[in-house]
């Protein structure tokens, strides 16, 4: 996918088909910053996309296609660590409370209490969500991989309140659904909570992937162990979900200092 995308600028860049031995570090770098310029892509991103061409040449080179590697003298990205924004239980709390559509509070109650990814929760079809067992069953998450997550004794409810009162009747499958379009777009719940987030005078960028790391923060300081964190969050790698634990000095400290 990444060398397709190069492939297609650097072809538009030359007014037609590029060759091998035609690209030159120069093109690469030009590539390089229009992804950050124009797409907007992080580094991490813009890594991968030079990583993926380094592989390209490195195959090239054994295969003795070509000797040319014009990303030797390209240095990867510095990646700069960015503090995760995490909400506490009562912080959460008084974000729902400040949030008027119906349907938003629910999905963000959903995320808090779940940690479903955004896209996740908004994929879920009602036969995905199983109240009398007590299971989200989450279909091609992140990676393409299925996991159950438990519906917690607290969520349970509020569910079911959710199908019984709030949720529209539609013809549409999918649990979070408006009567008009039958779905919801993550940019409008990100819409919604910033406009609460505004209302109570927070300095904090929230958005609805905040709630999956404010649910994993949670988790930590309740001391639940690392491994079933991931299994919850789905992460393939224990690494990912390490950054939650060594992210929330903060919040274990305001748990020492509750007792």
């Amino acid at each position: 996918m990444d060398l397709e995308l190069i492939r297609v600028f650097l072809e538009s860049r030359n007014n037609g088909p590029v060759y091998v031995d035609d690209i030159t570090t120069e093109d690469i770098e030009v590539y390089l910053k229009m992804l950050k310029d124009e797409k907007g892509y992080k580094a991490s991103s813009r890594n991968r996309h030079l990583n993926s061409l380094r592989a390209f040449y490195k195959y090239v080179n054994k295969k003795g296609i070509s000797t040319k590697n014009p990303t030797a003298p390209i240095d990867q990205v510095k990646v700069q660590k960015q503090e995760r924004t995490y909400l506490t239980e009562e912080e959460i709390n008084l974000l729902v409370k400040e949030i008027r559509h119906p349907i938003i509070k629910m999905i963000v109650q959903f995320l808090f209490m779940s940690g479903l990814r955004i896209s996740e929760c908004l994929s879920l079809k009602l036969s995905d969500v199983d109240l009398e067992k007590g299971v989200i069953y989450v279909k091609n998450g992140k990676g393409k991989k299925d996991r159950n997550v438990p519906i917690s004794t607290k969520l349970n409810p509020l569910l079911t309140q959710y199908l019984k009162k709030v949720r529209p009747k539609t013809t549409s499958d999918h649990f979070f659904a408006t009567k008009k379009t039958g779905k919801i777009s993550a940019a409008y719940v990100n819409r919604v909570l910033q406009e609460s987030v505004k209302t109570l005078g927070w300095n904090k960028r929230v958005t609805a992937h905040t709630m999956r790391h404010s649910f994993a923060s949670q988790l930590v300081v309740r001391n639940v162990n690392p491994v079933s964190i991931q299994k919850l969050l789905g992460h393939s790698d224990l690494k990912t979900t390490s950054i939650y634990v060594h992210a929330n000095a903060e919040l274990l400290t305001e748990a020492i200092n509750a007792i």
